[in-house]
């Protein structure tokens, strides 16, 4: 009730200011004790890890893991931060965030603006959120593509023993080439690179932390049939079904539905869903799937469950819809 109150007036500011606002306004409200500690039960396990409830937060939402305690208190099975990268960066010129509500949706070309690793494991040693802790990371904006695992390894080896798991991010279409490690030798190297490092880092910790890979919605059917044929080579422990989509379908003719970046939100559900039905697939239950894409009810959540996810993820449908959204998908799922 209270974000339906508030809700017109976050709308009638810019969209990454209303963005701020909400968390900072949520931060507070939290430390206060106005939101308390929300525990919705339906457990799950998934990865080997035991999930309170098959909701989560999808990345992107908490890039730097500021406000892991005040989202945790909503509801959340499981919160993912980041995508975090080995160097603090602006991210690309603003605006870069569009709301368009007609099709409940969203626009971003952020650009993976966010404070640096270092800042982000700071953050989560500070919070005291005890449950599942998905950590996203990715790659500087100006180091190559081809040393881009050089960053993904500087990342894995630094948030290592601070996530319960950890999402490899080669989907975002909003830095330059981040798409093409999803093929060919580039994936290639860059899953068994990580692989092989997990395994020391289990070694060394004495603690297996799952690796997981998030992938777009845009791949043909080639590109599915070689990235599930990977997952399986290398025994990536889960998959991210799907990031945002380059398609401009369901925006077309609408305000800011031309502008450049990842689209997310209700127009990305069917292609999202398309994708994990196909991985689901391909993979035979041998690699757990994340559904995140589209969903801003609880049907959609249990659609991605009926398509082959074991948990499913939030995001762009928290800003139409609230926090109610939480315990919709999670009292639609079985």
């Amino acid at each position: 009730m209270l974000y339906s109150l508030a809700r017109p007036l976050l709308f009638s500011l810019a969209p990454e200011r209303a963005h701020d606002l909400t968390l900072s306004l949520l931060k507070s409200a939290h430390q206060m004790g106005v939101i308390r500690a929300n525990s919705i039960a339906k457990p799950v396990t998934c990865m080997g890890i035991q999930f309170p409830n098959p909701v989560g937060l999808a990345a992107g939402l908490d890039k730097n893991g500021a406000y892991i305690d005040a989202l945790a208190a909503l509801g959340f099975g499981f919160i993912e931060i980041g995508t975090i990268t080995p160097r603090s960066q602006p991210g690309n010129p603003q605006p870069r965030l569009f709301r368009i509500p007609e099709a409940k949706a969203i626009i971003n070309r952020m650009g993976f603006n966010n404070a640096g690793v270092d800042q982000l494991i700071e953050n989560v040693k500070a919070a005291k959120f005890k449950g599942v802790l998905g950590i996203n990371i990715g790659k500087n904006a100006d180091t190559p593509v081809e040393k881009a695992v050089d960053d993904y390894l500087i990342c894995l080896e630094k948030v290592y023993n601070y996530a319960s798991y950890i999402t490899v991010n080669i989907s975002s279409p909003n830095t330059k080439n981040l798409r093409s490690l999803q093929s060919g030798d580039a994936l290639t190297e860059l899953l068994e690179t990580l692989k092989n490092r997990q395994l020391q880092l289990a070694e060394e910790y004495q603690h297996y932390v799952p690796l997981v890979l998030k992938v777009a919605p845009d791949l043909n059917p080639d590109e599915i049939e070689f990235i599930a044929a990977k997952l399986l080579q290398f025994k990536i422990d889960g998959l991210i079904v799907t990031n945002t989509t380059l398609s401009r379908e369901g925006v077309k003719n609408l305000p800011f539905g031309d502008e450049a970046g990842g689209l997310s939100g209700a127009p990305v559900f069917e292609k999202s869903t398309a994708c994990l039905s196909r991985f689901a697939e391909l993979l035979q239950n041998k690699i757990p799937l994340i559904g995140v894409g589209g969903i801003v009810s609880g049907e959609q959540a249990l659609a991605k469950q009926q398509a082959g996810a074991t948990l499913v993820q939030v995001y762009s449908g928290l800003i139409y819809t609230g926090p109610s959204l939480i315990k919709d998908c999670v009292d639609a799922m079985t």
